[in-house]
């Protein structure tokens, strides 16, 4: 089978690496080189960089203009995949193959339509998180779908679910193309009376809050990404919360206790430990190692 395919994050990484394995794919589409991490260079996106690795030809582009159409057209592709490609097709694209486009969300739809699916389930707490394999649409994330798979959340962070989740939906994006081809492919509507959309994540909604519940914080920081991260004051001073657990310490709500090494923040119901942190300005560490630097009685925590 002949594929184009379009995505962008490490998400989409799986999908591009094991449909190369299994068809033709003569085309990875991309957005452009950007600064991607801490540094001031320009780098291309995850997909690029595995694409070039398997001698995958790639076009870079923001937007569908005429001559990334043009180019489209020219690949005479059966099918388009489009994992996390980062903006909506034309209906000139989602009609151009003969099996049109499906495109692998991370979500067990109709719940958690849009650009934060995942880390969006684990904010919620959601028993299982999944992917589903659909039709683009016009609309966003409401075409029919084929095959879903999901895995149980747990207490799995963000990063971790993710790195699943983008396994599974390489395997079941290759098991629709094989039941496409074969025209055994079942498809689902959606119903739309059971729809949730999933907001992109504001800086704002991860910082932890004394005076909310210590589930609500301990969920904060397993859906913690570096575009929104999990932060707090501690002592006066910034620190990102990489790891922490709920806890069975009885403090007030915004009070620290540090003991043999431990960190355990109160809140409004309980408390949690943090297990791993970042403080600003300095590297990640264990909090045992930040902890040496947290003396004095009366330490408390605020939102950042």
């Amino acid at each position: 089978m002949r594929i184009v395919f379009m995505g962008t994050p490490d998400f989409a990484v799986p999908s591009l690496t094991l449909l190369a394995q299994r068809h033709e794919v003569t085309l990875a589409v991309t957005r452009p080189d950007a600064v991607r991490s801490r540094g001031k260079r320009l780098e291309p996106s995850p997909v690029k960089a595995k694409a070039l690795e398997l001698g995958i030809p790639v076009l870079e582009c923001t937007r569908v203009t005429p001559d990334v159409l043009e180019r489209l057209q020219a690949e005479a592709p059966d099918i388009i995949c489009v994992v996390a490609f980062g903006c909506l097709l034309p209906d000139a694209v989602l009609e151009l193959a003969p099996l049109g486009c499906v495109n692998v969300h991370g979500s067990l739809l109709p719940k958690w339509r849009g650009a934060a699916p995942i880390q969006r389930a684990v904010l919620e707490g959601d028993e299982r998180i999944g992917i589903s394999i659909m039709r683009l649409v016009q609309k966003m994330d409401a075409g029919d779908f084929c095959r879903q798979a999901s895995v149980e959340l747990g207490e799995k962070g963000c990063a971790q679910v993710m790195g699943e989740l983008s396994e599974l939906g390489a395997q079941e994006l290759c098991v629709a193309l094989d039941e496409m081809a074969a025209g055994t492919a079942t498809w689902t509507a959606q119903d739309e009376s059971e729809v949730t959309f999933a907001a992109k994540i504001d800086k704002a909604e991860m910082r932890l809050v004394p005076t909310d519940a210590a589930l609500a914080n301990v969920r904060r920081v397993r859906a913690s990404m570096d575009a929104a991260p999990a932060r707090l004051v501690v002592a006066g001073k910034g620190v990102r919360a990489l790891e922490a657990w709920l806890a069975d310490e009885a403090l007030a709500a915004g009070e620290v206790l540090v003991r043999k090494g431990r960190v355990f923040l109160g809140c409004a119901d309980g408390s949690i430990e943090l297990t791993r942190v970042k403080p600003d300005g300095k590297r990640e560490m264990e909090a045992s190692a930040w902890a040496s630097g947290l003396r004095g009685q009366g330490i408390t925590w605020t939102e950042a």
